[in-house]
């Protein structure tokens, strides 16, 4: 039998069909995959408004805006030049942040003791403070550019990452159970067979559009690809005002419980909605790979299915993102910061060579001064990820990692035994 958090919704339950002779539960499962296929999505979409052409007429949820206006509403179109949203570090600048690393290595201080008083930046901490209104109030992304990695350690880019990002926001985010709050993305298929790898960060593949957990997402890479591997961000409240304004019946379905899978553990699934109003802000968390599993970590077949109505809400998130993109192009070097809370990422596939291999860290922040208010279905979440650890307890691994919620089904496994074995 599976666990949930919550009773199963009416709608997912019409979509269960007991076999009384055998006792076992069968799912009709939407036919969707984590690569998103715009030829399936607009299919349905024709199906569904032929069975239903009232759908259109949907009513907006009680709270629902009509319209968002905001400088956090924008398309790729209205961003003519780099310029706009990089800003170029200078020599001057690059010298004070080399004299901060100075600074935070004299006093011999573990790199969770990073803040603006052991990292400082006379004259640039307080234009990055005022990139960070810019996340919380502006246009929602920014580039920072561009740190000289060939001139540092692994262990000094990680604290340059982790100075800097202090004057964004002064909390950062847990992203495993081992207590690291730096993650690494980078392909490990050459040293991971598929099905220990649970997650697209792990691999040279696309990711479609969807939002990370927490409140700022900040990439830095440290390599980039030869070829492919572009970073591309859009307005999740652009999205937002085109299915507002055509398709309200889909943001209803977005505001209403799917069956998000669970993965690793009790229960095995949480039902929880993708859509959220608060504080007069419409946050979306766009949760498609635990709607679709991903390699390794594929979704469980007993438990409540993915609704035709949900898939396509699923899609028209990542192909109405995909038609309002942003492109960032990476350098090596960049640091990029994006309000996760107001726009969706995503990523083009990429090749590599021995010589020049993609890596990029990793950091979830939170500002507490110009933070969002979070929805109460969210707390929870938010609550575990922004749980400050003691500074002797944040891991910062140098080294690339595979996150433990992000291993496959078979790697968890063995390293159970393995401890078994042990003890």
């Amino acid at each position: 039998m599976s666990s949930v958090a919550a009773d199963p919704q009416p709608s997912l339950l019409a979509e269960i069909s007991s076999d009384k002779m055998t006792s076992k539960v069968s799912f009709h499962h939407a036919d969707l995959d984590y690569q998103a296929d715009e030829a399936k999505w607009k299919a349905r979409t024709a199906r569904r408004l032929a069975e239903d052409p009232s759908l259109p007429n949907t009513p907006l949820p009680e709270g629902f805006p009509r319209v968002l206006t905001s400088p956090l509403v924008w398309e790729g179109k209205d961003w003519t030049d780099e310029s706009q949203w990089v800003y170029n570090l200078s020599l001057a600048q690059l010298g004070e942040i080399d004299n901060a690393l100075k600074h935070i290595r004299g006093l011999g201080l573990p790199i969770g003791c990073i803040d603006k008083a052991t990292f400082p930046l006379p004259t640039l901490g307080p234009i990055i403070e005022s990139l960070a209104q810019e996340l919380h109030s502006g246009r929602g992304f920014f580039v920072i550019r561009t740190i000289p990695v060939d001139s540092y350690s692994p262990e000094d880019n990680v604290i340059i990452y982790t100075g800097i990002s202090a004057y964004i926001a002064n909390v950062r985010g847990i992203q495993d159970v081992n207590g690291a709050v730096l993650g690494h993305i980078k392909n490990m298929t050459e040293t991971h067979s598929a099905k220990m790898l649970g997650a697209p960060a792990y691999t040279t593949e696309g990711q479609p559009f969807h939002s990370d957990p927490g409140d700022v997402v900040s990439l830095f890479a440290l390599e980039v690809a030869p070829e492919g591997g572009a970073s591309k961000v859009a307005s999740s409240w652009r999205v937002y005002n085109e299915l507002a304004e055509t398709r309200p019946d889909l943001v209803k379905t977005l505001s209403e419980p799917f069956p998000l899978e669970m993965f690793h553990g009790e229960p095995r699934y949480r039902m929880r909605s993708m859509l959220f109003v608060e504080d007069g802000k419409v946050i979306i968390q766009n949760a498609r790979r635990l709607c679709t599993g991903y390699m390794g970590l594929p979704r469980s077949s007993d438990i409540p299915p993915i609704t035709e109505a949900q898939a396509e809400a699923i899609d028209a998130l990542h192909f109405l993102a995909e038609r309002y993109q942003l492109k960032l192009t990476f350098q090596k070097g960049d640091i990029q910061y994006i309000n996760n809370l107001s726009m969706f990422h995503a990523r083009d596939g990429f090749t590599e060579t021995a010589e020049q291999k993609r890596h990029l860290l990793r950091f979830w922040l939170r500002n507490e001064e110009l933070a969002w208010k979070v929805p109460p279905v969210l707390q929870a979440r938010w609550k575990l990820i922004y749980n400050v650890l003691p500074p002797s307890e944040q891991r910062f691994p140098v080294e690339p990692e595979i996150r433990s919620m992000s291993r496959g089904h078979w790697a968890r496994m063995a390293a159970q035994e393995a401890a078994r074995q042990e003890n």
